[in-house]
């Protein structure tokens, strides 16, 4: 019993571990990929189409099949970055964008 216990525990602590590290992935990748123009949720060439919440809804990308199409086709000076990351990376990208349109960017 205690070293069944003691199994579940490890299994626990490894899982709590992989945890952040996939849910970070996205930021991962938003930080290499896109944060040269979009960092903060900016836009450093079109300063009207930022990834704030409120641009999102505006301009009809605020799904994730709406961003997931945007960052594999890109668009005007947008570079298409389907030939670059996977599928999921991508996914990872699109759901980060959501998460941190939902919650400002992380500014009050």
């Amino acid at each position: 019993m205690l070293k069944l216990f003691a199994a579940l525990l490890c299994l626990g602590a490894l899982m709590f571990q992989a945890l952040p590290a996939f849910a970070g992935e996205g930021a991962k990748l938003f930080s290499a990929n896109c944060a040269a123009c979009h960092a903060g949720g900016g836009n450093r060439v079109v300063a009207a189409k930022t990834l704030k919440q409120s641009a999102l809804e505006k301009y009809g990308i605020n799904t994730e099949e709406a961003i997931i199409y945007q960052i594999k086709k890109g668009k005007n000076a947008m570079p298409a970055f389907a030939k670059k990351l996977s599928n999921e990376q991508i996914k990872e990208v699109a759901d980060y964008v959501l998460e941190q349109a939902a919650n400002n960017w992380g500014k009050a």
